[in-house]
Formats: structure tokens, sequence, C-alpha cells
């Protein structure tokens, strides 16, 4: 059993990249409730050898925040308009795990980290939905969401943007968004496990990812309050450009 697990383990610098993606996720996590995918998949595909071990290892080290944040969510969220963007996740996830196990690791690993860079873009320039919440374009906005989520684990711009744009107290949407990334979480489950992405494979990595991402989210929860928000927001930003960057495989032969 040991010598799997560690069989199954990165050596050398990738555990180093993979440690180092953990913790960045889990800070981003902690201090601002946002970023930690966006952070950890591009790094950890580096490290990993492609999104699709990546991916279902962000999964799985986050079900623990899932499982804690959602039933007090559950209470203040506009379940209605959460079951439609659902739907849409319902719709979408697939077709991403589909598009995880079909494409070339390395060329998903560029596919990612410019996808990375666009979703960035997207929370950086503030864009708000501000269109008529028709059924339809709920259901569409939880589809792409779920497109993003199937590849790469990063459902949340396009409904937090589409949320933002609703008239509606700011506790109620980060209520809203948080029962949305869990049933995502869920949608993901079941489709990679149907893909099978879900292998013991995962078990190394979890084991060493998951207490670097939890120490990560509690020192990130520390650190809120010591500078403005829209400070450790811009940090977060950077980190995320700085890890869709420095994943790209064009620095494989430098960096790791």
């Amino acid at each position: 059993m040991l010598e799997t697990l560690r069989a199954a383990l990165p050596g050398g610098q990738d555990l180093a990249w993979l440690i180092a993606a953990a913790l960045a996720g889990g800070l981003a996590r902690g201090f601002s409730g946002f970023g930690a995918a966006l952070i950890f998949v591009p790094l950890a595909s580096a490290a990993l050898g492609g999104p699709h071990r990546a991916a279902p290892l962000m999964l799985a080290i986050d079900v623990v925040a899932i499982i804690s944040l959602t039933p007090a969510a559950w209470r203040i969220a506009d379940r209605a308009e959460v079951g439609w963007l659902a739907l849409g996740l319902l719709l979408g996830t697939p077709v991403g795990a589909l598009l995880l196990v079909s494409f070339d690791p390395v060329m998903l690993r560029w596919c990612v980290a410019v996808l990375i860079l666009g979703l960035l873009g997207l929370l950086v320039s503030g864009w708000r939905f501000r269109g008529q919440p028709a059924r339809p374009v709920t259901v569409g906005v939880g589809a792409v969401g779920g497109v993003l989520g199937g590849v790469a684990m990063v459902a949340g711009p396009p409904a937090m943007a589409y949320l933002l744009g609703r008239a509606a107290a700011a506790r109620e949407i980060r209520a809203s968004f948080a029962v949305y990334l869990a049933a995502g979480g869920v949608f993901a489950g079941i489709a990679y496990a149907f893909a099978g992405l879900l292998t013991p494979a995962l078990i190394g990595p979890i084991l060493v990812a998951l207490p670097v991402y939890a120490f990560g989210i509690w020192g990130g929860a520390r650190m809120f309050g010591l500078a403005s928000e829209l400070t450790f927001r811009r940090v977060c930003y950077a980190m995320i450009a700085l890890a869709a960057l420095v994943s790209l495989p064009a620095w494989d032969g430098v960096l790791r």
C-alpha cells in the first residue's frame, strides 16, 4: 500500500509545485473566498501531468469546504435561481469532463492557462450581467459554468458575474453562489467518476495537498482584516495570473 501511494506522488520539483499550488489556493480561498481552483488547477496540472489529474484533485480537497459552507448558505440562497443555474450545470459539466479526457494533456494545459487568464480578465473588468434574467439565460450561464467546471473546476466566474448583476442583497448573492458551487462539485464528481478520473492514483496527492490546502485556508482567514478587501483582491488576482503564466508548458524545461 505504501509503495502504491509513493508511486502515485510526484517527485522532486513537481512535489514542491503541488505543495505550492495547494498553499496558494488555500490562501486565496481563505482570505478572499474565491480563486482557489483558478490558482490550484494550472499549477497542479504542471506538477501532475495535466488537468485530467489536477481538476479531480481540486474537487477532492475542496469537499470539506463545500460541506461546511453549504448548509448555512442553503437557508439564505435564492434556491429557485440556483435551481435554474444548476440545471445548466447538469447539462454543461459532462461536456467539460468529456473534453478533459479527450484532449492531449499538454494541449489541455495550454488551454486551461489561457482559459484562466480569460476568466481573470472577466473578474478584473468588473463586468456584470445587466440584462433581463430570463430562464434560458440563467440556464445558459449555468451551462457555460458547467463546461468550465468540468474542464478545470472553474465554474464560478460566469455565475458570479451573473449573480452580481441581480438586484439582491450581498448576503443572498454570496449564499446563492456557495450553493451553486456545491451543485457544481456534485455534478463534477459524478461526471469525473463516469469518465474514470477518480482513481486510486489520487490518494497520494490528496494526502499531500489536503492538509496544505487546509492550512492555507486557515492562514488566509487569519490574514483577512490585515489590509483592505481591495488589496487582498488585487493580491489574489496577481496570484491567479502568476499561476496561469508559470503553469505554461513553455516553461517546463526551465522551471521544472
